[in-house]
Formats: structure tokens, sequence, C-alpha cells
């Protein structure tokens, strides 16, 4: 009979490059939490995990801003999202681009809005895309490592159970990011 840790580790490394990187662009912090797992299992290596999430997280930011690129300059993209005053909201970007793209790394649900409207309202590239990624260093560094400590525990001491605690785990990493974003949303 084949194990299917066996064939998991059988799989070729640009294969789960692949499937990290996509799982990022789906569920970024779920993403990293399964990295992390898989690595402590002995599934991906320690680095092709972390500089996947890293690509992935940085290259999906990076989309959020083109997508409000885009959105500025097509108005058929531009239909599908509400619009304050343009001038005096793009002064407020273009002024503030670091400290709201380093703000919105660590507050769930405030990527989306907050790093498509740098692209609408021309927040400078460059600050915008440093500071993105030096958020993402320090946010998916510090999950994973978490991760991989609460994995090893899980791997080691529920034996059967383990996998319900892993997926115990990475729904409480969902719930508690929907939470946040649900409080933001009252405040």
């Amino acid at each position: 009979m084949i194990h299917i840790g066996s064939i998991l580790t059988a799989q070729p490394v640009w294969l789960k490059i692949v499937s990290i990187v996509v799982g990022t662009f789906i569920l970024e912090d779920v993403a990293t939490v399964l990295s992390a797992v898989a690595t402590q299992a002995g599934r991906v290596s320690f680095s092709v995990a972390l500089c996947s999430l890293y690509f992935g997280v940085v290259v999906g930011d990076i989309g959020l801003y083109a997508l409000g690129f885009a959105a500025a300059r097509w108005p058929f993209l531009r239909r599908f999202i509400t619009l304050p005053n343009h001038e005096q909201t793009e002064r407020w970007f273009s002024s503030n681009t670091i400290k709201v793209v380093g703000i919105a790394r660590f507050i769930p649900g405030a990527r989306l809005p907050l790093y498509t409207a740098c692209g609408f309202f021309k927040a400078p590239f460059l600050p915008f895309a440093m500071t993105a990624i030096v958020a993402t260093l320090v946010w998916i560094t510090l999950l994973f490592l978490l991760s991989l400590r609460i994995g090893k525990w899980l791997l080691a001491h529920q034996g059967g159970w383990r996998w319900a605690g892993i997926a115990g785990f990475v729904l409480c990493i969902i719930f508690i990011g929907r939470f946040v974003a649900r409080l933001q949303r009252v405040s």
C-alpha cells in the first residue's frame, strides 16, 4: 500500500513551488500555515516554502496595486469600485503610501481595498512595492515560524488526530482574520 506522505514527498520541487504560490493568491495565511506544516513534516524544504510564500504574496500585492491602476484608466473596471473625491484622495495616498501599505499588511481584510486604492489613486509605486515587500517579509516570517512551532507540536503529540488539529489551527487563522475584519467595519 502506498502512503500518502510518500506521494507528497515525491512531487517535483517546481510543483510544490507552484502550489504554494497559487495558494497565496487564494488565502495567503492558510497557505503559510499549510506550508509550515508541510515543512515540519518533511514534505517541502524550509527555503523553498518560505521563498515561495514571499514570492506569491508580493506578486499578489503588486497585482492588487495593478488592478487599481487599471481601474483608474479603464472605465470598464471603474464601475466596480466606489470613489471618493479623486484629487484630494490622490494627494492623501501619495503622501501616506508607506503608512497605508505597512498597516494594511497586518490588518485582516485591509489589503484588497487599500492596495487597490493605492494603484487607483497613483500612489508612488516604488515606496508601495518596497513597503509591501518589507511588510511581507516580516508578517509571513512571523506566521511561518509560529506555524512551524505549532505544526511540530501537532505532528509530534496528536497521533491520528494531528490532521484534525492542523485543520482546527487553519480554521482558527481564517476565523480570527474574519472576526478582526468585521470589528473594523463596525467601528
